[in-house]
Protein backbone atom coordinates (compact mmCIF):
# COMPACT_ATOMS: atom_id res chain seq x y z
CA UNK A 1 0.00 0.00 0.00
CA UNK A 2 3.17 2.45 0.48
CA UNK A 3 3.63 2.25 -3.01
CA UNK A 4 0.31 3.64 -4.30
CA UNK A 5 -0.09 6.99 -6.25
CA UNK A 6 -1.21 9.88 -4.27
CA UNK A 7 -4.11 12.18 -5.95
CA UNK A 8 -5.73 15.72 -4.25
CA UNK A 9 -9.65 15.91 -4.42
CA UNK A 10 -9.13 17.98 -7.32
CA UNK A 11 -7.41 15.36 -9.16
CA UNK A 12 -10.42 13.02 -7.73
CA UNK A 13 -13.28 15.20 -8.50
CA UNK A 14 -12.31 14.49 -12.27
CA UNK A 15 -13.09 10.99 -11.93
CA UNK A 16 -16.78 11.32 -11.56
CA UNK A 17 -17.86 9.35 -15.35
CA UNK A 18 -18.25 12.59 -16.37
CA UNK A 19 -15.36 14.46 -16.75
CA UNK A 20 -13.09 11.78 -17.55
CA UNK A 21 -14.68 7.99 -18.17
CA UNK A 22 -12.96 7.05 -15.01
CA UNK A 23 -15.52 6.43 -11.97
CA UNK A 24 -13.39 6.69 -8.49
CA UNK A 25 -14.48 7.27 -5.39
CA UNK A 26 -12.84 7.67 -2.09
CA UNK A 27 -13.58 6.25 1.34
CA UNK A 28 -11.55 5.84 4.15
CA UNK A 29 -8.32 7.81 2.94
CA UNK A 30 -8.55 5.08 -0.30
CA UNK A 31 -9.27 5.84 -3.78
CA UNK A 32 -11.68 3.11 -5.62
CA UNK A 33 -12.46 2.54 -9.36
CA UNK A 34 -15.98 1.13 -9.07
CA UNK A 35 -16.61 1.86 -12.96
CA UNK A 36 -16.93 -1.36 -13.71
CA UNK A 37 -20.00 -1.69 -11.21
CA UNK A 38 -23.71 -1.41 -13.26
CA UNK A 39 -24.37 0.21 -9.62
CA UNK A 40 -22.41 3.14 -10.22
CA UNK A 41 -22.84 3.51 -14.03
CA UNK A 42 -23.17 7.34 -15.41
CA UNK A 43 -21.06 7.94 -12.13
CA UNK A 44 -24.05 8.12 -9.52
CA UNK A 45 -25.09 5.42 -7.15
CA UNK A 46 -28.40 6.51 -5.79
CA UNK A 47 -28.03 9.85 -4.23
CA UNK A 48 -23.90 9.77 -3.96
CA UNK A 49 -21.72 10.84 -6.68
CA UNK A 50 -18.55 9.53 -7.78
CA UNK A 51 -15.19 11.57 -7.68
CA UNK A 52 -15.90 12.68 -4.26
CA UNK A 53 -14.47 11.57 -0.93
CA UNK A 54 -17.33 9.44 0.56
CA UNK A 55 -16.58 8.42 3.87
CA UNK A 56 -18.82 10.18 6.23
CA UNK A 57 -21.55 9.58 4.02
CA UNK A 58 -21.41 6.09 3.89
CA UNK A 59 -21.34 5.74 7.57
CA UNK A 60 -25.21 5.29 7.23
CA UNK A 61 -24.90 3.00 4.25
CA UNK A 62 -26.67 -0.52 4.47
CA UNK A 63 -23.45 -2.14 3.96
CA UNK A 64 -20.20 -2.48 5.08
CA UNK A 65 -17.02 -1.60 4.23
CA UNK A 66 -16.43 -5.08 2.71
CA UNK A 67 -18.12 -3.84 -0.12
CA UNK A 68 -15.00 -2.41 -1.38
CA UNK A 69 -12.73 -5.30 -1.05
CA UNK A 70 -14.36 -5.85 -5.03
CA UNK A 71 -12.92 -2.72 -6.63
CA UNK A 72 -9.77 -1.81 -7.38
CA UNK A 73 -7.65 0.12 -5.32
CA UNK A 74 -6.26 3.14 -7.29
CA UNK A 75 -4.43 5.19 -4.64
CA UNK A 76 -4.70 7.22 -1.84
CA UNK A 77 -6.26 10.62 -1.46
CA UNK A 78 -3.97 13.55 -0.15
Amino acid sequence: MENLPTYSKGQLALRNGQDKPAIWIAYKGMIYDVGASRLWKGGKHYEHWAGQDLSEELQDAPHAEWVFDRFPLIGRLI
